[in-house]
């Protein structure tokens, strides 16, 4: 007996290209492990406008452009969708008040997976609007983030963006990262590092990161196979 056709997930793709790959591949192939037929349906954003909007704090314009993507997801049959990607989410409380469609939150999971493990610092690994926005406000008086400071900024800020760019990394760099993170962590008293950003996804796994580290991006994956497995979702009429 075949499975009935279940509404699709909403994935905003374009944040950048090779993220929103990442996820798809990821889904699908989490689908195929659980003996699913996945069902997706992306929409490609500007990954230009919405890094301005971004890094210009522009919260409200920004929010109403997610908006329109999860419109057009919604539109197009999803029951549920998510962002992919960190820094678009400096607009989260803009978005949740205007959305078309529940979201699977980047932010909400990393937070609850944060709290799971009991950690009291944690550091950040992503781009610069991600590092020096105050995204994690739900963690106050539970944890504190602590973002890289002055000429270390600088440099996770260009080496991630070349990631975003290329999808990978030269080795001294990922070296350098590996150095910092272990240095940061004894310095900063750290629990963990947190790799927000879902391009890091291209050059850290966890054989190669070798210091202790949440995978923003994996562990959101996870999340929403939870979400859409974990009780019978709405089926296409």
């Amino acid at each position: 007996m075949s499975e009935p056709a279940r509404r699709p997930f909403g994935l905003v793709a374009g944040l950048g290209v090779g993220a929103g790959v990442f996820y798809y591949r990821s889904l699908v192939a989490e689908h195929l492990a659980r003996g699913l037929s996945p069902r997706i349906l992306m929409t490609h954003a500007d990954v230009r406008m919405t890094m301005r909007l971004a890094e210009e704090r522009k919260v409200d314009e920004l929010a109403a452009y997610l908006a329109g993507l999860l419109g057009q997801l919604a539109a197009g049959g999803c029951a549920v969708a998510t962002i992919p990607a960190f820094s678009p989410q400096v607009c989260a409380r803009q978005l949740a008040q205007i959305t078309p469609l529940p979201l699977i939150g980047l932010l909400e999971t990393v937070v609850a997976e944060i709290k799971r493990q009991g950690y009291a610092r944690v550091g950040i690994f992503g781009a610069r609007v991600t590092m020096e926005s105050r995204l994690f406000a739900a963690l106050s008086g539970q944890a504190e983030v602590i973002a890289p400071a002055g000429p270390d900024l600088d440099f996770v800020s260009a080496v991630y963006r070349g990631i975003v760019e290329k999808e990978s990394a030269l080795p001294q760099d990922l070296e350098t990262l590996r150095t910092l993170a272990h240095r940061l962590i004894e310095k900063e008293r750290l629990d963990a590092i947190l790799l927000a950003g879902t391009d890091w996804s291209f050059v850290f796994n966890s054989r190669n990161a070798d210091f202790p580290h949440i995978d923003g991006a994996r562990i959101h994956i996870q999340a929403i196979m939870r979400a859409l497995t974990a009780s019978p979702q709405p089926t296409a009429e």
